[in-house]
């Protein structure tokens, strides 16, 4: 009877020692499992998140207060719009150019506060994002 116990616990023993590297490597896995399951619903809701915030602000970029497309002819009317009538600009010969919703300003104006004016004109337009003045100050323009 105690060779038949000692036999038993040595099967036990050895049964043991052979099984604990498996179960071992069972819970790991199934963690890494779980966790990158994790990583990866967390990585999708950001890249989500993103996608839809990156959609809205083209959205609004695309589409004015009134509804019109925004495109740079759009903005560009826009623009010289914006300097019809303005007695500083009177006399200037002012060419407004879009790319991008960046608004490049050329030509000549009679003064400075002339050049200051089209450039805060320009820049409170909607749908302009930036502004490049090349304006030069020169002389009147003949009519």
């Amino acid at each position: 009877m105690k060779t038949f116990l000692w036999n038993i616990g040595r099967a036990v023993a050895v049964i043991t020692l052979v099984a604990a590297p498996v179960f071992a490597r069972v819970t790991p896995a199934q963690q890494t499992i779980g966790e990158k399951t994790e990583d990866g619903a967390e990585k999708t809701k950001d890249a989500v998140v993103k996608g839809t915030k990156a959609a809205t602000r083209k959205t609004k970029d695309g589409l004015s207060k009134t509804g019109e497309v925004m495109t740079d002819g759009w903005v560009t009317t826009r623009v010289h719009a914006g300097f019809v009538g303005d007695n500083l600009l009177k006399d200037s010969d002012i060419s407004v150019d879009t790319n991008k919703h960046v608004v490049t300003l050329k030509g000549t104006v009679t003064n400075a506060a002339g050049r200051t004016r089209a450039t805060s004109i320009a820049k409170h337009t909607e749908g302009v994002h930036r502004v490049v003045n090349q304006l030069t100050i020169g002389p009147k323009r003949s009519t």
